[in-house]
């Protein structure tokens, strides 16, 4: 459920600021309203956090030895300076590869010229003989006419490598080198070298050095790593503290010449059964208080309580980041259950299901004898595994395994109508058997989306709204059989004609209960015209459920695809399990199905989450437009 929240608004004065903050973290049950604080303290710690967090994402990437020594004790100011001196230490380290990679690309450049001194150069240009680097067609150099004075370096295959010499002035530089008219069009003219040749290999020999002294401090410091990650979690308590602290609303206006108490205020939500607590501490403190139920117009933390079964599905939730908004749905229950079965499906094999079983078993068989929470996440592996096992069971799908090579008690275990053991005796069956998983599919969004609409139809039972509720649920049944029809190609179903005069009326029925009552806000009228102005969209919806219906398919196309891997997975090691080659039949087996297991991962996350978060969503009416609770606190813990 969503718990009820009430907005608390606190007036105190303005002295009274820091001491208010500790009191409300210390109670830690006000979701604050965001404020955008501006101080030099605020910036001083922003800035330490960012040095840190830097900092920590440095020496992650350094690999630990097996067995580290112990970090150091925390100390705020010596981690702070570990952090400053990481961060210099990691801009000098890219500093030296900038300058290798230029000097190195000089080198290269120069390569065939030789050994190059360019303090030889400025010597000689001193003593008036200036001397420029020429790369020179071959055919060209051979034109030049003796008046350009040269002399070879060295000749490539298609051009020559020569000096340019030149006289002029003593204490002339090699700035006074000039074109010669002479000099042909296609002559480059290469620019002097940045130092010598030798000079920049010392240069590069002692950059390299100075990198794997660096490398190891960075070493040492990726001991104390973590004091990094404890001391963003510390300032980023001092930062949230201090933008409330200079964000909060305050006067300080004076009165006809005299100063007069000045007051700040501050509001938030508080979680309702919480609030007793913070008129209590309101009446210590001597704050001015006022609750009240929110407005449509204020943005309200959801926070979420379930009972523990419910709760396994929040690593999921948290995952995907969505948080239903405080006005719209609860819907744990619902997508942990539909999310089980959608994972069943899609996973499809009891083989995996048992594996999945087993390693959550043993993950929480670890955690309590290290004496450790057992995290959500194991216990939803459980769980996913069971639902796993069970569609595996009724299916009578194990590892990919053919039937025949299944015991007989596991076979009697299966469900005929969806099972591969009947699919196996003959074509008509494994087509009958297509059908079923293909109704199957269809009944489960039939179902899964027919509980939307009876939650609205609750919700808005004091309403006419309830009856475009009944007019979308009726369409959805309609459209139900049309599907079979065009679909799974079914003439008839329970009896009732896919295609009949029955099933066109509740179409028909539904959309019209669904074009005057939908957006019914008090006027009938109103809510009529409305629909006419969307009557695009409201076409459109019609097709919209035919299309969500369809959608729930693609649980049987991607378990059958997953399926066929596991099978060809089989065929392709089963030749190898029986000779020398066992070894690698093994390992493609575990290979082959590990792959299996990380793409039908991928494919829950795609197919089996979406149905939960658009297709039944988008009937809800939800648009998972929350943000979580998180009140002033001390520790994360108490969020």
């Amino acid at each position: 459920m969503i718990v009820p929240m009430k907005k608390v608004s606190l007036v105190l004065l303005e002295d009274h600021r820091k001491e208010a903050l500790k009191k409300l973290r210390r109670l830690g049950v006000v979701h604050l309203e965001k404020v955008n604080g501006a101080s030099q303290e605020l910036t001083e710690f922003r800035d330490a956090y960012s040095k840190a967090e830097l900092a920590y994402s440095i020496l992650s990437e350094i690999k630990l030895p097996k067995k580290a020594a112990p970090a150091a004790s925390f100390d705020r100011d010596k981690v702070l300076a570990m952090a400053q001196e990481v961060v210099a230490l990691a801009e000098r380290k890219k500093q030296c590869n900038d300058i290798i990679t230029a000097h190195t690309l000089e080198l290269e450049r120069f390569a065939g010229w030789g050994d190059l001194d360019v303090e030889s150069f400025q010597f000689l240009a001193s003593k008036g003989i200036i001397l420029s680097l020429y790369e020179i067609p071959r055919a060209a150099y051979l034109s030049m006419p003796e008046t350009v004075e040269t002399m070879v370096v060295n000749e490539a295959k298609s051009f020559v490598r020569a000096l340019l010499i030149q006289h002029g002035e003593k204490g002339s530089t090699l700035a006074a080198a000039c074109r010669p008219a002479e000099m042909p069009a296609e002559a480059y003219a290469v620019p002097m070298i940045s130092s010598s040749s030798q000079a920049l290999r010392d240069e590069i020999a002692a950059l390299k050095e100075e990198i794997v002294s660096i490398d190891k401090a960075l070493a040492s410091a990726a001991l104390d790593r973590n004091l990094l990650k404890q001391y963003c979690s510390v300032v980023g308590k001092d930062i949230e503290f201090e933008n409330l602290f200079s964000g909060m609303g305050r006067e300080d206006e004076t009165e006809e010449g005299r100063p007069y108490m000045a007051l700040a205020w501050l509001t938030g939500f508080v979680p309702a059964e919480d609030v007793a607590g913070v008129l209590v501490a309101a009446k210590e403190e001597s704050w001015a208080v006022a609750v009240s139920d929110p407005t449509e117009e204020d943005e309200v933390p959801t926070k979420l309580k379930n009972n523990k079964l419910v709760s396994l599905i929040y690593p999921v939730s948290d995952f995907l980041g969505t948080v239903p908004g405080y006005t719209e749905y609860d819907i744990s229950g619902w997508f942990l259950l539909f999310f089980c079965v959608f994972f069943g499906i899609i996973f499809g094999d009891g083989g995996y299901g048992a594996l999945m079983v087993v390693a959550a078993v043993i993950a929480d068989i670890m955690a309590v004898a290290k004496k450790k929470k057992i995290p959500p996440a194991y216990n939803l592996l459980l769980l996913l595994g069971f639902f796993t096992m069970a569609w595996g069971t009724v299916t009578c799908t194990w590892f990919g395994l053919s039937t025949d090579m299944l015991p007989g008690w596991l076979t009697s275990l299966s469900l005929q109508p969806i099972s591969n053991a009947y699919a196996s005796i003959s074509p008509e069956n494994e087509a009958l058997v297509k059908q079923n998983l293909q109704i199957f599919c269809f009944m489960l969004a039939l179902i899964q989306l027919s509980i939307a609409h009876i939650k609205g139809m609750i919700r808005y039972i004091k309403s006419p709204k309830c009856l475009g509720e009944l007019g979308s649920l009726l369409q959805l049944w309609g459209i139900f059989f049309v599907v079979l029809n065009m679909v799974v190609k079914l003439d008839t179903f329970w009896g009732i004609p896919t295609m009949g005069s029955m099933v066109l009326g509740v179409v028909g029925v539904g959309f019209g209960l669904s074009f005057i009552f939908s957006n019914y806000e008090g006027s009938l009228g109103a809510s009529i015209l409305e629909s006419c102005k969307n009557i695009v969209s409201v076409l459109l919806g019609v097709v919209n459920v035919f299309s969500d219906i369809v959608s729930y398919i693609r649980l049987w196309a991607v378990g059958l695809a997953g399926g066929a891997i596991s099978a060809t997975v089989n065929d392709m090691a089963g030749p190898m399990l029986g000779g020398a080659l066992i070894f690698f039949g093994v390992l493609l087996l575990v290979f082959g199905h590990g792959l299996n297991m990380i793409l039908n991962v991928l494919s829950v996350i795609v197919h089996g989450v979406r149905l939960n978060t658009l297709e039944f969503s988008s009937h809800l009416g939800m648009s998972w437009s929350g943000f979580a609770y998180e009140p002033f606190c001390e520790t994360a813990e108490n969020k």
